[in-house]
């Protein structure tokens, strides 16, 4: 019997530490020169570099994934639920009472000698029997293809923590790189730029922009990880489900159906011997009352497994909420970044504006000098 290892706790307290956002001078020396490798991947003339920034890290969990879609399109998903359903629908539609002697025949069955009790039910527990074998090996069909998911969703989910991790690393980098621009390289360019040529003012403007998408980019590297962040419980939540389907089903084999045909050969053997005298009545009450008892466990049983089976399904409002917060969350970044487009378009004019003051005042500087008219100030 293959036994099922049970699943660490989702996101424990030194994975999420790993993954965690640090600035670039707090984190440790292995951590820095692995976000120093991602700053390097940084080309602020590229604007694919910046697009593409951060998307490595996603490889991996990439090719897990179609690995898993491709295996669950090359199989027969049938719900082992169902099966579970069917087969307590034949054993609760095999009425072990039809081989009570004390009941007399009817008047055709005396006049034409009908089949005995105990003959009928043992032709009914051949074909019961029969369809609780064929149930019995879909059971395990399915067994095998739930193992085969958990395992799947444990790389998974351990792809999905290393995307969680590097993405944390790709976000200290991108940080990283906003800082040194905006404390060094700007404030260096645009002093070049005072009083330069327009090429010089077009550079700076240019690595403004870069500026501007990369921390773009960084956000949505952001976003990213926290969707990554709520899958890992996600991910669980479904293996969990698998595993306890997984421990009922091997419970119903190797449980229920043994003591089923138990009880059963047991209500044969003391049929037959009721039918060679009374006096063994009391023993036959005794089993009948014991199959009532076992059938009513069972029942009792299998409402509170199915009811535990079950409770993965309210978790799912939670995964709804966080959901609904995320796209709130993007929507609020639209906005912002519609908010920030506009400012650049107005900051855009009054650069131009600027350039255009200061062509002007050149000329008239320049014609000033050689003595001759200054020439109209620019509209």
């Amino acid at each position: 019997m293959t036994s099922i290892s049970p699943s660490p706790t989702p996101l424990a307290p030194e994975e999420l530490a790993k993954g965690a956002l640090v600035k670039y001078e707090e984190a440790p020396a292995e951590r820095k020169a692995v976000i120093d490798q991602a700053i390097a991947e940084i080309n602020l003339g590229d604007s694919n570099s910046i697009i593409y920034f951060g998307t490595k890290a996603q490889e991996q969990l990439t090719t897990i994934s179609d690995t898993m879609l491709e295996g669950v399109r090359n199989k027969d998903t049938g719900p082992a639920g169902n099966a579970l359903s069917e087969m307590l629908v034949t054993l609760r539609g095999f009425n072990p009472s039809s081989i009570d002697p004390s009941k007399k025949p009817g008047f055709f069955a005396r006049l034409f000698g009908g089949v005995k009790p105990v003959a009928k039910f043992l032709q009914q527990y051949e074909e019961v029997r029969r369809q609780i074998d064929s149930i019995t090996d879909r059971l395990e069909g399915h067994t095998t293809k739930l193992l085969t998911d958990i395992a799947s969703l444990d790389k998974l989910y351990d792809a999905n923590l290393d995307y969680f991790h590097t993405l944390a690393d790709y976000i200290a980098a991108g940080e990283e790189m906003l800082r040194r621009l905006d404390t060094e390289t700007i404030p260096a360019l645009a002093k070049e730029a005072e009083g330069a040529d327009v090429l010089k003012a077009q550079a700076l403007r240019d690595l403004r922009t870069g500026r501007d998408d990369l921390e773009r980019r960084v956000h949505d590297l952001k976003l990213t990880r926290q969707v990554a962040m709520q899958s890992l419980p996600s991910i669980r939540i479904v293996q969990e489900n698998d595993k306890s389907l997984v421990s009922k089903i091997k419970s119903t084999i190797a449980n229920t159906v043994p003591l089923w045909r138990q009880q059963l050969a047991m209500a044969v053997t003391i049929a037959r011997s009721a039918e060679a005298g009374q006096t063994l009545k009391q023993a036959t009450d005794l089993t009948n009352e014991l199959l009532t008892a076992n059938a009513e466990t069972l029942r009792t049983s299998n409402a509170q497994i199915r009811e535990q089976v079950e409770r993965g399904v309210f978790d799912i409002e939670a995964v709804k909420k966080a959901n609904d917060n995320l796209i709130a969350t993007i929507q609020d970044s639209l906005r912002i970044a519609d908010e920030g487009k506009r400012k650049r378009v107005e900051a855009e004019k009054v650069l131009v504006q600027a350039e255009a003051d200061l062509k002007s005042t050149l000329q008239m500087a320049k014609a000033k000098a050689e003595g001759a008219p200054p020439p109209a100030p620019a509209a």
